[in-house]
Formats: structure tokens, sequence, C-alpha cells
């Protein structure tokens, strides 16, 4: 059963303004008209459903989380709502709904109507626009319905309507909107950094804890998972925000590997990667602590060198930075960390120059040093900066590739800093550093000055993890 909608009265004010900054972009494109579903319901077996989760862009509109609802603005600023009916019957089962009649007070939509009059509503909110603007590639059929709509359109032709005569993908215009964030989302975003922070916390100390306890059949990943999961919702999140990861030992080398019931042993480092999603928006942190409160000379030793490279990444997480610096400033550290460590051989691939040119550091570190965050995990927006010109640059693998220039980081962005070392065991590499996997993330607002780490409630250094263990 979903929750009781609770909307305060100063609720509709940020989502009107967002729906006006819409109306203004359709204006200036010419004229048109928006529409925006969110997300269905998705059966997860018989008779049960996976926890409902609205569509990003629907809610960034209106702050609703209902299913089955429909969102259109046109570039007069006028926007409609439909909804699921009341239906006393339902809301028994299954919650209270807002209902249209309610909708446009608590939402400060202009109109609302019955989702069940969608199809005869859509063709008379479409008529007489010059263009439609829709999300393309993200809800399947929803092509096919706007076709289906403006044939309606189209066939009233002959009594004087016009038929819009183009077709814009709508993600475009609110991906550049939801890239940069506002008050509102910002102060969202603290908090759920803070409590995704205190769930690892939680993780850290009850990991050591159980150790020093001798806990029943051992400690298993899902425990610790457990404590996330506790802490997570007891301080208000309705949901964590992605899949988490909790990796004891040689696991923590599988970069998506999925919380099990492998078994955590003194000696043995714990990677977790898990954050909270709180009232629609998400957070993002990795650590990785030793089992049981004390690092090995080997795990200090790489640990040392991923701290160090993210902290030359946050220093490259500032305004007029690219959003490709702080990963470039990140993968020189750990390069020059793995030719130190003998990670890689000096005399096979010379300086740390070489190495970068090379590649050769992927062996050890294969992904990104970051992602854009926010209402999605794995936020939307741009990588490269759009009024940039195409130059000529290589890809990961070297091969000449033509792309634009990496985004410009303004302040409003919010983005993750999580360089890694994963050490499989092979050929030539020190066997004391084999099945470490490390890796380091916090999520950082751009300032006007800098950035500010959102997720820094749980200890980085290695000194302080150790001291938290303790306690």
């Amino acid at each position: 059963m979903r929750p009781t909608p609770s909307l305060p009265a100063s609720f509709p004010a940020v989502y009107q303004k967002r729906r006006a900054a819409v109306a203004r972009a359709l204006k200036a494109a010419g004229g048109g008209v928006a529409l925006l579903p969110t997300a269905p319901e998705v059966p997860r077996n018989r008779d049960s459903d996976f926890p409902y989760r609205h569509d990003s862009y629907f809610y960034y509109l209106t702050g609703f989380s209902e299913p089955g609802a429909w969102l259109v603005i046109d570039a007069s600023g006028k926007s409609t709502l439909l909804c699921r009916p009341k239906d006393l019957e339902r809301e028994i089962w299954d919650g209270i709904r807002l209902g249209p009649k309610a909708a446009p007070a608590s939402l400060g939509v202009d109109a609302a109507f019955s989702v069940d009059t969608l199809d005869d509503t859509m063709p008379d909110l479409l008529a007489n626009q010059k263009a439609v603007w829709f999300p393309f590639g993200t809800h399947p059929g929803l092509e096919t319905q706007v076709e289906g709509w403006l044939g309606k359109v189209r066939a009233r032709v002959r009594l004087g309507a016009e038929c819009p005569r183009s077709l814009h993908d709508l993600c475009g215009l609110l991906d550049e909107m939801r890239l940069f964030k506002d008050s509102h989302e910002i102060s969202i975003l603290r908090r759920a950094g803070k409590i995704a922070a205190a769930g690892h916390v939680r993780a850290m100390q009850a990991s050591a804890a159980m150790l020093r306890a001798g806990v029943k059949g051992g400690l298993r990943e899902y425990h610790l998972d457990a404590e996330l999961l506790h802490e997570f919702r007891r301080q208000g999140s309705e949901f964590p925000a992605y899949t988490g990861i909790v990796a004891a030992g040689a696991n923590a080398c599988v970069l998506h590997y999925r919380a099990g019931d492998a078994e955590l042993k003194p000696g043995q480092l714990c990677l977790i990667d898990a954050g909270c999603e709180l009232n629609g928006y998400a957070s993002d942190i990795t650590r990785t602590f030793p089992a049981d409160g004390k690092f090995t000379p080997a795990q200090r030793t790489l640990y040392d060198i991923v701290q160090a490279a993210q902290d030359a990444a946050i220093k490259a997480t500032k305004p007029g930075k690219r959003f490709n610096d702080p990963h470039d400033a990140a993968t020189r550290v750990l390069a020059q960390g793995m030719l130190d460590t003998g990670l890689l051989q000096k005399a096979k691939h010379g300086s740390v120059d070489d190495v970068l040119a090379s590649g050769a550091y992927r062996q050890f570190y294969m992904h990104r040093t970051g992602h854009w965050m926010g209402m999605d995990v794995h936020d939307c927006g741009d990588y490269t900066e759009p009024s940039s010109r195409p130059r000529a640059e290589k890809d990961m693998l070297g091969n000449p590739v033509m792309r634009k220039p990496s985004r410009l980081l303004r302040p409003g962005m919010v983005l993750t800093v999580e360089p890694g070392l994963y050490v499989r065991p092979a050929k030539g590499v020190p066997r004391e550093f084999w099945n470490i996997g490390i890796r380091i993330e916090d999520d950082a607002l751009v300032t006007a000055k800098g950035c500010e780490l959102l997720t820094r409630g749980v200890p980085v250094d290695a000194d302080e993890i150790e001291a938290l263990m303790r306690t």
C-alpha cells in the first residue's frame, strides 16, 4: 500500500517555477506543448508489484508520486494534470488518492482531469499546437500513443483544427535544467548524504563488533547490508538509491558485486557502495574498511594511494575545471602509485606519463572517477560542453575520435568523486596485493570557490576509520 499524500501549503511553488521554465523554453523554441507520463507500476510476481517509484522527470515538475499520472505544459504556461480518479473501494486496498478535484490546489496546476479520459483529453490538448515535446526512448509505447493522438487531431483538420508539425525530445530540455540543482534540491541532497553516511558508520561498527563477539555462523555480507538498510529507513529514507554493494575480500574486485552470503573474516577488507533515496534524491557513498577494524600493511599502502587520488580529484572539482579534470588528476596519482608499489613494473611500463598514454593503469583501475548525481544516482546531464565544437581526441582504448570537450564545472552541479584500485591475481603482480579491492566515493556539490562534500559524515582517513571501529 502506498502512503497517503502529505503536501504542505508551500509545496507547489518550487514545481510551479520549474514548469514555468519549461513553458518559457517552449515559447523560445517557437511554441508547442510538452507531455510527460510518470512511471508505471511494475509487477514483481503474481498479485504483487515492485515498490513503486515515480518517473524522475515527472516528479521534477510536479512533486507528485502517484502512478498513472500525466503532465501537459503549453508555451502559454498552462499546466494540466491527468491522474487517477478517487475510488473509495481501491483506496481501501491501495491507499488514498489525491484525485483530479484536489490536484490544482495541492499541486499548483491549472487544471486536472481523470486519467480515464486520457485518450479523449490529450487530442484536445495537442490540437492547434505547433510542436509536441515528449521524452524519447524512455517510456515504451509512448511514441505510438502520441501518433494515435495526433491521428485524432488530423481527423479534425476539416473542422478547422491544426495538427502539430514537429516532434522534439523533451529530455534534452529537462536534462539541462536538472543538471543545476536549486536550493530546494541541495537541502535534500545534504540530508540524503547524512543519512547514507550514518548507514556506513553503523555498518563499519557492526562489522568490528560482530567479529569481536564471534557471531554464530560467521559475519556475512548480508549482515552489513541489513545494517545499512535499517539505518536508511530509521532516518526517513524511503528506499535505497540503488542495489548496494557489500563485498568481502576478493569480491571487492567485482565492480558491480551485490551483497551475498560470503563470510567476512579478520584480515579482510570490506567494500561497501551504498546510498539512500530521500524525497526523490539519491546519495552515493563508497567506503573500504578492514572487517576487524585494522588495516594490514599491504592494505594500508594501497588505501593511502586511493585516498591521495581522491584528494587530488577533489581539488580539481571546482568552477572552471572540466568534468574530466578530476578523473585525470586521480588517474595520475593512481598510476604513480602502481609504479611505486610494483603493480606495474617501471622497466616495462616506463614513467607515469607513459602509463597514462598506454592505458596500462586500466589493469587495476578501469572505470571513471565520477558521474552526475541528483534524482537518479547516475543523473541526467550532458558530459560534454554543449556550445563547443568537436575536436580530435583519443578514446579509452587509444583510438582517435572526434568529440566535444568535457563539460565545464559550474556552481550547482553535483557529481561523485570515486577513484579505486582493484588487484586480481596475475603474473608479475606482487602477491601481497592480490585480491585487494579499494574504492572511496563521495558526493560533491560544486560551489563558487570549490566543492562541498555532502557525504563526509563517515570517515575517509584510515586512522579515523580504525578509531571509529574500535568504539
